[in-house]
């Protein structure tokens, strides 16, 4: 990324989410380059991990709601973990 400041992030993948990890994950993580100023929407649009599959997103340990998503910028650094939603009884 040629004249882009890039910042680099965990990105963890879980359950059936796990698919959607790019070469170089090793279990279900993977460090990975952003463009600084990227949002959390940012990195799972680059992945193709669809939104609608994302029921629990979580930044350095803390959930990120639904309508955070699109404008909560990552800092170099960052942990970002993600999990299908859980069915069962």
């Amino acid at each position: 990324m040629c004249g882009v400041t890039v910042i680099q992030v965990e990105f963890k993948l879980f359950a059936s989410l796990m698919s959607y990890l790019p070469a170089g994950a090793k279990d279900h993580a993977v460090r990975v380059e952003m463009p600084e100023g990227s949002t959390v929407y940012d990195l799972m649009d680059k992945y193709q991990v669809p939104r609608e599959q994302a029921h629990l997103v979580v930044c350095n340990g803390l959930f990120v709601p639904p309508s955070k998503r699109d404008n909560h910028s990552l800092k170099d650094g960052d942990s970002i973990a993600l999990w299908p939603p859980v069915a069962g009884g």
